[in-house]
């Protein structure tokens, strides 16, 4: 259609806006004004009226924590702002992802409540657009200007899970900040100072004039806070909203790395997404991807890089450890279902089994150390037994039993089996089992494969155990279990330490594991 053909359009444009002006002087309003929206559109013009297009989001689904429990039916709160009067709406990835249902409020009005689904998300931009049901709601528009520092803004949202909006005040203090984090790889954010909280992620951070400048996305204790640029933002949502995932499948996690050991926790999964089709479930843990090792830094720089090299339809390697079934799976994102590789309960089980040779212990003797306040059963053959105390290296800490065949091949090779088990009520006072368990794997890592953390619990005690693989490259596995008492978790911490070098061992392991038992006073 040329220029021309609007033409004749032209009267009928003011015909209408006389007729509109003639009834604003009956109606005491303006054409212009219409409480704080143009007459012409639902687009925010007004700080204060910012509040009708920002939402309130209640997602509500079960995820799998890092502690290994699981949250069933769980309620979690963000923010979120309207960007078109048809429903649609801008939030946060890690808000809604993983949600088995999505309710949402807006301006504060808790009388109605909304459904809503989700069009699109982006993990590694932390991201996400959804539709709410409805329609003519108010929304808020992209600033237009350079955002400066200096520049006044306010912080927008519902925080803290309760129903009151709230606005805070700050200014922009950097342009360009870091944007990497442990559940996000953003190339810069806008820094200010406008206080949010939890419950405000997604929520829109806002000019004098109601117009958006970022996403509102993470808090620090330094009262400086982060959010996802207009630039960086309005170019994701446009893809949203048209129903495609970006830099995405379909995980809601979280980097972290320890000592030797990284990954992707992963909270939930999106149904119907590349990770969930490809077997991925919430509480695996992402260790490779493509090959390359993630997370190494702890936070989501490296899996976010190999996703912007591919696209969504390309397949990918995948490999994660499913601790609730202590099994290490091998797969494909668009590609081959994850399937077991290894499992740890099997896997120690036949890691030194020998066709032609099978050695058996002849028997147990239980052993006390020289204070008489821990005792354990171990096989006859460990004849060397040091019941000592246990020491820091000047003063005693505790009680101790080390016994092997061999016990200097035992403490300072990897070629001897043998196990230590030490009580101190002195650590106790110090930190707590998985303290002590962290504080053990640099002792470790560097000569062994830590293979994962596992709880541990018997009628007596409840702890943790890590699992190291091929120490000294010599095949030799290595468990370290620390755990405190059930019925007083403050009384002492329990240290036990089991080399294993050959089939047998494995018998010796669950003879320990049944016997070790605090039946005295510790020094």
């Amino acid at each position: 259609m040329n220029a021309n053909s609007f033409k004749p359009f032209i009267w009928l444009g003011v015909l209408i806006l006389v007729v509109s002006m003639a009834c604003s002087l009956f109606s005491g309003g303006t054409p212009e004004e219409d409480n704080g929206l143009q007459a012409d559109s639902r687009a925010v013009s007004k700080l204060e009226d910012v509040r009708n297009a920002v939402i309130q989001i209640e997602a509500q689904g079960t995820f799998v924590n890092p502690d290994f429990t699981v949250s069933y039916n769980v309620v979690g709160t963000g923010s979120g702002f309207i960007i078109d009067p048809s429903g649609i709406a801008v939030t946060n990835n890690h808000v809604v992802t993983g949600a088995a249902l999505l309710r949402v409020w807006v301006g504060g009005d808790r009388n109605q409540t909304y459904n809503a689904r989700v069009l699109g998300v982006s993990e590694c931009s932390d991201l996400a657009v959804i539709a709410i049901d409805g329609e003519d709601f108010a929304y808020l528009e992209w600033y237009g200007d350079p955002i400066n520092v200096g520049l006044e803004v306010y912080a927008a949202g519902f925080p803290l899970g309760e129903p009151q909006f709230t606005l805070a005040k700050g200014i922009v203090s950097k342009e360009r900040a870091g944007g990497e984090t442990s559940w996000a790889s953003v190339s810069h954010v806008i820094e200010h100072d406008a206080t949010i909280n939890p419950g405000n992620s997604g929520g829109p951070l806002v000019t004098a004039s109601g117009k958006v400048v970022g996403v509102n996305y993470r808090g620090r204790e330094t009262n400086q806070y982060y959010a996802i640029g207009r630039d960086i933002g309005s170019r994701v949502v446009e893809q949203l909203r048209e129903g495609k995932d970006l830099d995405s499948f379909g995980v809601n996690g979280e980097a972290f790395a320890v000592e030797g050991f990284s990954g992707i926790w992963v909270y939930s999964v999106k149904s119907g997404s590349p990770a969930d089709e490809a077997g991925i479930k919430g509480g695996d843990i992402i260790t490779t991807l493509e090959d390359l090792v993630v997370g190494t830094d702890g936070s989501m720089v490296d899996y976010c890089d190999i996703l912007r090299s591919h696209s969504s339809s390309d397949i990918l390697n995948v490999e994660v450890i499913r601790y609730a079934s202590g099994e290490i799976l091998q797969g494909q994102i668009n590609g081959r279902p994850l399937e077991a590789v290894f499992s740890f309960e099997q896997g120690l089980e036949s890691e030194f089994a020998e066709e032609e040779e099978f050695y058996e212990y002849s028997g147990y003797v239980t052993v006390t150390d020289d204070y008489g306040a821990i005792q354990i059963s171990i096989p006859i053959e460990w004849d060397q037994v040091d019941g000592s105390s246990w020491t820091d290296g000047v003063d005693v800490i505790g009680s101790a039993i080390s016994a092997s065949g061999d016990l200097d091949g035992f403490l300072y090779t990897w070629d001897e089996s043998g196990v230590f088990f030490g009580a101190s009520d002195e650590l106790a006072k110090f930190g707590g089992f998985v303290q002590l368990l962290d504080i053990t794997r640099d002792d470790f890592t560097s000569d062994c494969k830590l293979e994962g953390r596992y709880d541990y619990e018997d009628p007596a005690y409840r702890g943790k155990y890590d699992l190291y693989s091929n120490c000294g490259n010599q095949g030799t596995l290595f468990i370290v279990l620390t755990a405190v008492p059930i019925d007083d978790p403050q009384a002492y911490l329990i240290l036990v330490e089991i080399q294993i070098t050959k089939d047998a061992d494995f018998e010796a392991l669950e003879m320990i594991l049944d016997t070790f038992v605090v039946v005295g006073t510790l020094p």
